[in-house]
Parts: structure tokens; C-alpha cells; sequence
């Protein structure tokens, strides 16, 4: 159909979208940046920036942030990447292997935060599993705030488990859209699994990992609920000391200056990831 026909209806159905976007998303986001440049009083500062700045728990929570998604991104990618050739291999059950994939998604991110800690806590099912088999004489405490590394692990861990699927629906969508005559013309040319996933998947795969690499990452500096249930206070995170100041210290124009830092952060990764990982398909090699 021509273009010139369709007027006005594209624009038309796209403005409850737009719509959506500017109510639920760029407003509160122009009202956050205002907040965070303002002082308890309503005038106009950078008090509070300069408050988030010399907190003592900000540098912590910044490094943790950023430590668990230069951790998490890689094992979830690869992980996810494993998961969706097994469900587009078309092997026996490859649906039920979808299926069971994505159970994680139906959990929430704080059930998942009490369910890695019901594993990891020291009367938890870890230490009783490795006690009734006879490797453990007494139970190790996994959770010890005094190793946050061990912490940090099993924040990892609950982290990859629950949103791998996120990550591996994306991709096996791109998978199905690379046509079957590209695998087919690889098999006949001799190629190995290794090289049609490095020389023919990768490649034609560019626009699906660039979106879910920008999805997690988003998504990582969001991270809350999951480092509540297995840290406490024993480990923070840059949304837990945005919540930390709204809460508990009640002072909502440095909590906003943490939320406008995390928004800054993933536009800046945003952007990274548009640069390293272009949408534009490859020619197959």
C-alpha cells in the first residue's frame, strides 16, 4: 500500500503509545531530575548531588552495582544463548525445554531474593544436602557479612537464575527469524556447530543481542529486592541507597539524585551498547 494513503493513521496509532510513554515515563523522569536539582526547601541546588556524593555508603553502592553487572551480564548472556540454540534445535521436548526456561520469569524479584536465601542461609538446604551426604561436619555460613564476595556470589547467582529467561526469549525470537537456508548452507559446506554459531548465528543475531544486552543491563542497575532478601544492610546497591534516603531518612531530593544517577547510567550504557553491538545485520562470512 501506498505511503501517502495511509495519512494520518500511522501517527494516530501510535499516539497511545506515546501517550503512555510521556505519562508513566517522561514525566516522572523530568520531575525526578528536578527534584534531585533542588534543596529541602524547593530552591533551585546542587546540595543534593553534592549530599549523594559525600555519602558515605555512595562509592560502596556504586562499585556494587557495577561489579554485579560486569558479573551477571556475561553468565546470563552466555547462559541464555545456550538455552535458546536448545530450544531452536528442534530436539525431542524443545517446547517443554521452553517452558521449564521460563519458569523463572513468573517469579518475582524478591520470591527469588527468599528463595536463594532459604538455599544459602545456615540452616538453609544447601548445608543440610552436603550434611546428610557426609561432605560437611557443621554448616558454613554462606551469607557472612564479613565476606561479601560469598554475598555477592549469591546475588549472582539468584540474579542469573531469575532473569536469564528474559534474555533467552529474545534471543530464541531472533533465532527463529534467521532463515533455515543459511544453517542449511553452512551443513553443506562442512561448517561445525562453533563456526555456524560464530560466522552465521552471531552475526544475523546483532539486532536481537543488542536489545536484550540493553534490557539487562537497564535492568541490572535496577537491582533491589534480590540484594534486600540475601544482604540486609550487609550490602547495598545504588537503588537500595535511593530507597534507603526516601525511606528511612526521609529526605526524597537525594533519593531522587540516586534514582537521576541510575537513569544516567543506563542511557550512558545504552549508548555503549548501540556503539559496540550495531542493530545492522552482518553478512553472513
Amino acid at each position: 500500500m501506498n505511503a501517502h494513503r495511509l495519512g494520518w493513521a500511522p501517527y494516530l496509532l501510535l499516539l497511545p503509545s506515546l501517550a503512555f510513554l510521556a505519562i508513566f515515563f517522561a514525566a516522572p523522569m523530568v520531575q525526578a531530575f528536578g527534584l534531585a536539582l533542588q534543596n529541602g526547601d524547593g530552591a533551585w541546588s546542587l546540595d543534593s548531588v553534592r549530599t549523594m556524593l559525600d555519602d558515605s555508603e555512595f562509592w560502596e553502592a556504586l562499585r556494587t552495582t557495577l561489579l554485579l553487572i560486569v558479573l551477571v551480564i556475561p553468565i546470563q548472556f552466555t547462559l541464555a544463548m545456550s538455552m535458546a540454540l536448545i530450544v531452536n534445535a528442534k530436539l525431542k521436548a524443545s517446547g517443554l525445554w521452553l517452558y521449564v526456561f521460563a519458569v523463572p520469569l513468573g517469579i518475582s524479584e524478591l520470591s527469588a531474593g527468599i528463595i536463594w536465601f532459604a538455599i544459602f542461609t545456615e540452616r538453609g538446604w544447601l548445608n543440610s544436602v552436603l550434611e546428610q551426604i557426609g561432605i560437611l561436619d557443621r554448616p558454613i555460613i554462606y551469607l557472612n557479612y564479613q565476606e561479601p564476595l560469598w554475598i555477592i556470589g549469591a546475588i549472582v547467582l539468584a540474579e542469573a537464575w531469575r532473569a536469564t529467561s528474559i534474555i533467552m526469549i529474545i534471543l530464541v525470537a531472533g533465532l527463529q527469524s534467521i532463515p533455515r537456508d543459511y544453517l542449511e548452507a553452512a551443513d553443506v559446506l562442512g561448517a561445525t556447530g562453533w563456526q555456524k554459531v560464530r560466522r552465521v548465528i552471531l552475526p544475523l543475531l546483532r539486532p536481537s543481542i543488542q536489545v536484550a544486552l540493553i534490557l539487562r543491563t537497564i535492568l541490572a542497575f535496577q537491582v533491589f529486592a534480590t540484594v534486600i532478601a540475601l544482604a540486609g544492610r550487609g550490602l547495598t546497591t545504588l537503588s537500595a541507597e535511593s530507597y534507603r534516603w526516601y525511606g528511612d531518612l526521609r529526605e526524597p531530593n537525594v533519593a531522587a539524585a540516586y534514582a537521576s544517577l541510575i537513569l544516567l547510567l543506563s542511557v550512558v550504557s545504552t549508548l555503549l551498547f548501540l556503539w559496540l553491538v550495531p542493530a545492522r545485520q552482518d553478512r553472513v562470512t
